[in-house]
């Protein structure tokens, strides 16, 4: 089963402990088949990345985040439905100061993938390195901030942000539709490393908003309260099950989380 989290905190240096901490919810089942996994992160004002494109073992999520110091992650497990297993087709992809990735399978992608390319500026369409839907996904997001002035914004204003998420989902769907194609899954997370935004369209994804470790590693003491205790919010595509604190997404909405860690749903 592919899996996608979204983590933003108030520390850098607890990633690994949040994980441990929500394993049940993060937990990926023994791969069936081939998959690949990605981790993108913010350190030190750069957008950096470790992908694995192909494995066939579990994937510890604990264990690939022990090292990585970062208050912004995004990590994808990937079951590919098109693309083949290499680097550049593994989530999440990066441009610029944004991070992006998606669950799900744009319908008919064949018939609609020259139209889509077609409405990128040049710029983001010479940026393509994979022949994923995702990838083109996530440039023709960016297309519509880069419309309103705000791709390459420090801070992006969130409502510029919305309005090119519901662009690029209304596009996709009036393209597969004159195609006669199904409907697109569209759960993604996307990123620039100061606000988080996830969306559901198609498979189930819930969101945490935690302060402190209550379940912590073996190596770290329970922490609920101080000026230094860890905040953070989750959000997982494709949960692995439930927990206490958890909230179910409706279809069709965005959460949104900001660098003080408020959060807000929204209709798509």
């Amino acid at each position: 089963m592919a899996r996608l989290v979204g983590y933003m905190a108030n520390r850098s240096d607890r990633l690994a402990a949040a994980l441990h901490q929500e394993r049940g919810v993060v937990a990926t089942a023994p791969a069936t088949s081939p998959s690949g996994w990605g981790l993108g992160f913010y350190q030190n004002g750069e957008v950096l990345h470790k992908k694995r494109p192909q494995l066939t073992g579990p994937v510890e999520w604990e264990a690939l985040a022990r090292d990585v110091v970062s208050d912004c992650v995004v990590l994808h497990l990937r079951q590919p439905t098109v693309g083949d297993f290499r680097t550049q087709n593994t989530h999440p992809f990066r441009l610029r100061r944004w991070l992006f990735a998606h669950l799900g399978t744009i319908g008919r992608f064949e018939a609609i993938e020259q139209p889509l390319r077609a409405a990128l500026p040049d710029f983001l369409s010479r940026a393509i390195r994979g022949t994923t839907d995702s990838e083109l996904f996530f440039l023709t997001i960016l297309s519509f901030l880069h419309d309103a002035g705000h791709l390459d914004r420090p801070d992006a204003d969130d409502e510029a942000v919305l309005t090119a998420l519901r662009s690029a989902v209304a596009l996709v769907d009036r393209l597969v539709a004159e195609v006669r194609g199904p409907t697109s899954g569209l759960d993604l997370v996307l990123t620039n490393g100061r606000s988080m935004y996830a969306v559901r369209r198609g498979a189930p994804m819930s969101f945490v908003e935690r302060r402190g470790l209550h379940d912590p590693p073996g190596d770290l003491p329970p922490t609920t309260s101080g000026p230094s205790t860890l905040r953070y919010v989750m959000v997982v595509g494709e949960p692995a099950g439930s927990a206490p604190g958890w909230t179910s997404m409706d279809d069709g909405t965005i959460v949104v989380v900001d660098r003080n860690l408020h959060v807000r749903t929204t209709n798509l």
